[in-house]
């Protein structure tokens, strides 16, 4: 069977539940809830499994804190030897607008520590990532608070939309592969 590791970067803890930088938990959280499946505490994350069409998805949601995520990554990516073209990393960005889609099959950590920690343990940084737009409208020096707030009520009437679009786009990869699945998805 194929095995994919899907990734939804965010922090542990209640407070951090509806920050725009837990969107990649939130997206897990949607896509489990819509397969009935349920997270598990097990070692560095809440680990949840569901198959598709002869395939296996893992989906994590690291608790390693975000600016550790690479320790859980790398750690599941060798339990359940999944090779990084078939491991996906969900992650916020600010350099997108609210809900703007970016699938990329690598790239840069553009600033972002749970990115940058995923390279360092990697060693590279060519993995597919699915970045969700959180925009950048903050002041100056605010930026921290701003990912850390929660989503406004604009944001939050179209979030739905854009959770069932990521529900997509993850099986998507699973099925159809990183380029079709990049082809189909990007800009929308």
């Amino acid at each position: 069977m194929n095995k994919f590791l899907i990734v939804g970067l965010g922090n542990i803890g209640y407070e951090y539940q509806n920050t725009r930088h837990n969107i990649g938990f939130k997206i897990l959280d949607y896509f489990a809830s819509k397969e009935s499946c349920s997270f598990q505490t097990l070692k560095f994350g809440d680990v949840a499994e569901f198959s598709i069409k002869g395939r296996k998805l893992i989906l994590l949601k690291p608790n390693t804190y975000m600016n550790l995520s690479g320790k859980a990554v790398k750690y599941w990516m060798e339990k359940e030897k999944i090779e990084k073209e078939n491991t996906l990393i969900i992650t916020d960005d600010l350099n997108l607008s609210f809900g703007a889609i970016r699938i990329k099959a690598k790239g840069t950590d553009g600033g972002h520590n749970g990115l940058k920690n995923i390279q360092l343990l990697l060693n590279t940084s060519e993995y597919p990532r699915f970045r969700f737009g959180i925009s950048d409208q903050f002041k100056k020096g605010k930026q921290v608070d701003y990912v850390l707030s929660e989503w406004d009520e604009d944001e939050n009437s179209k979030l739905q939309e854009r959770l069932d679009l990521s529900l997509k786009i993850i099986q998507s990869f699973a099925l159809a592969g990183l380029n079709n699945t990049m082809n189909e998805f990007n800009g929308k």
